[in-house]
């Protein structure tokens, strides 16, 4: 199993839906320390990220994507397991 916290290696299609998978194993893992664990405290979450992620990436010095791929997609999924 990959690193759910390092998106890098997720560069396709099939890549994602490996990554979700994994998301999912480690949701229902009881010692899962998630923030949001409901489906719609994780959208949520979800929806907050996405608006709010140029300020991730200006506060990281890094240049703000203007078209998302497959690993940005992973790693926004990962930050609404704990964004708030």
């Amino acid at each position: 199993m990959e690193s759910l916290n390092d998106t890098s290696w997720v560069r396709s299609r099939a890549d994602l839906v490996s990554y979700i998978k994994q998301l999912a194993q480690e949701a229902q893992a009881p010692s899962s320390s998630w923030e949001n664990q409901s489906l719609d405290r994780y959208l949520e979450a979800l929806s907050a990220w996405t608006d709010d992620m140029d300020g991730y990436f200006i506060n990281r010095g890094e240049p703000v994507p203007d078209r998302p791929d497959w690993s940005l997609i992973a790693g926004m999924l990962r930050a609404a397991c704990f964004y708030e």
